[in-house]
Formats: C-alpha cells, structure tokens, sequence
C-alpha cells in the first residue's frame, strides 16, 4: 500500500459521506417531483448522480493504491422538507460539511506526508468549491423568487442547459 493508514481511513469515511449525500440528493429530488417542479427534480437527480461518482473515485484511488475500501451502512437520511429554501438551505449545509471533511483528508495527507493523497485530492477541493457556490446560488435564486418557484425552473432549467453546452454535450 503506498497511502498511509491514516488516509485510508479518512478516505472511507469519506466514500460513506460521499454515498450519504448521494441518498440525500435523491430525497431532496423526491421532493421536488411531488412538488412538480421537475427542473429541481432534475438537478438533484443530476447532484446524486455527481456525489456517488465521487464516492466511486475514492474506492477506485484506494483500489489503485493498494488499500482496502470500504462500503458503508446508509442510515439516517432526511426525507421531508417543508418548502424549497429548506430543501436547498439543507443541501448547501451538506456541501459545507462535505468540504470541511476533504479540508481535513488534505490536512491528515500532509501530515503523513502522502504526496499521492494530496495530489488526488486536490480535484476534490476544486469541485466542493463549485458545489457551494452552485447550492449557495440557488438558495439565493429561491429566496429572490419567492413563492414564484416556475421562476427557479427556468433558472434551473438555464443553468442545466449552459453546464451541458460547457461540457460538450447537446
């Protein structure tokens, strides 16, 4: 194995935190849909499919690098919410949380001098910082809206269309 254990622990930690917010997401869309706001709906579906990508990233370094990783029980998920800002205040606060985890697999990998680890991880430090500026962005576009909600479709539905046409797609 050419991590350290103390990452390797760290790093499984984090595939259950990567899975969990997977789950969530899902929830969060649920929501949306019996709502019927489907581009919200959408864009959580879309968010589930990006954190379980991440947990697969993290299974496949420890794979690569000769350490065990581990899948997690999933218990404890949030099912409800009462209007959309929560729903959207409560996947920022995630993201939040998300990020302070992969601040700390970065510190632990300094420290143990895990050069590998660091290298990895910097993809990871980049992304939590578009995801919270994507949750923070769309909690404000709710707040703004209001009660008018087909307002966050369509603003929903826009950035949608403009992160397809970045990344090359249709």
């Amino acid at each position: 194995m050419i991590i350290k254990p103390k990452v390797v622990d760290a790093m499984n930690a984090q595939i259950k935190s990567e899975f969990g917010a997977s789950q969530q997401y899902i929830a969060i869309a649920i929501y949306f849909d019996e709502e019927a706001l489907p581009d919200l709906a959408a864009f959580f579906y879309e968010q589930s499919l990006e954190e379980r990508e991440h947990a697969m990233k993290f299974v496949h370094f420890l794979l690569e690098t000769g350490a065990k990783p581990l899948i997690p029980n999933m218990s404890g998920f949030r099912n409800s919410f009462d209007n959309a800002a929560e729903a959207v205040e409560f996947a920022l606060e995630q993201e939040i949380r998300v990020t302070n985890e992969i601040n700390n697999i970065v510190r632990i990998a300094k420290e143990e001098d895990d050069y590998a680890s660091v290298n990895f991880l910097q993809w990871f430090v980049d992304e939590q910082v578009e995801e919270v500026d994507s949750m923070t962005s769309l909690l404000q576009t709710i707040k703004h809206a209001g009660s008018s909600l087909l307002l966050v479709e369509d603003y929903v539905r826009r950035t949608l269309a403009a992160r397809v046409a970045a990344e090359g797609g249709e």
